[in-house]
């Protein structure tokens, strides 16, 4: 049975770092694919007029990049741009067949998201829910983004995370929730660490279940 392993999860829960050890643990490739979200919320933000959901749904379907390392996809305006393309149908359908062609890849992948475990690989071997709460969150970006050298305030940064959980759960089209045969992960007191490990045991846990 191929090992695809489903990381899904509201932002700064930890699941991007958590799903890369998970990757490097396993010899298994990896995709973020809040990325290609991002990738589409920059190029959709600089378009006039911006965020045009006929131009993102556009971008989505023909132009995502074979590299996802632009910088710019990493600011707080694109994860913000991101949350805006994700709630557009067209946007999500566009990309649905590069995410469900990644996690086909022979011998499995591993991918972390939003709607990983429920749309993108529904039948995958580990499915994982990683959450933490609210505050803890927007701390954990909030001391990401200030070591970028941004000024943002910790209130601003908070407010910011709660919308876009509101956004990813109430969307229409694949909002954000827990798959019903996904494990909770909180780690809202936990080290990078002790998440990992706590995470590589919910796989093992898998592996063991289906013999693999």
């Amino acid at each position: 049975m191929t090992l695809i392993i489903a990381v899904d999860g509201p932002a700064a829960s930890g699941k991007g770092t958590i799903a890369a050890r998970l990757a490097q643990t396993y010899g298994l490739p990896h995709l973020d694919t809040g990325l290609l979200y991002r990738a589409v919320g920059y190029a959709a933000a600089q378009h006039n007029p911006p965020f045009d959901e006929g131009y993102a749904t556009m971008f989505a379907e023909r132009s995502i990049p074979e590299t996802l390392d632009n910088p710019g996809y990493r600011t707080g305006e694109a994860g913000e741009a991101a949350s805006r393309v994700a709630a557009m149908p067209g946007v999500r359908s566009g990309l649905l067949k590069f995410q469900k062609d990644f996690a086909a890849k022979p011998g499995g992948a591993v991918l972390d998201g939003r709607d990983i475990g429920t749309v993108i690989a529904p039948d995958a071997l580990a499915k994982l829910f990683v959450t933490a709460s609210p505050e803890v969150r927007a701390r954990r970006r909030w001391l990401q983004v200030r070591g970028q050298g941004s000024d943002i305030a910790f209130e601003d940064m908070l407010a910011d995370i709660k919308r876009r959980d509101e956004r990813d759960a109430g969307r229409g089209s694949a909002p954000m929730v827990q798959a019903d045969d996904a494990v909770l992960l909180d780690t809202t007191d936990m080290g990078i660490e002790a998440a990992f490990d706590a995470a590589r045991r919910i796989v093992e846990a898998a592996r063991a279940k289906h013999g693999l």
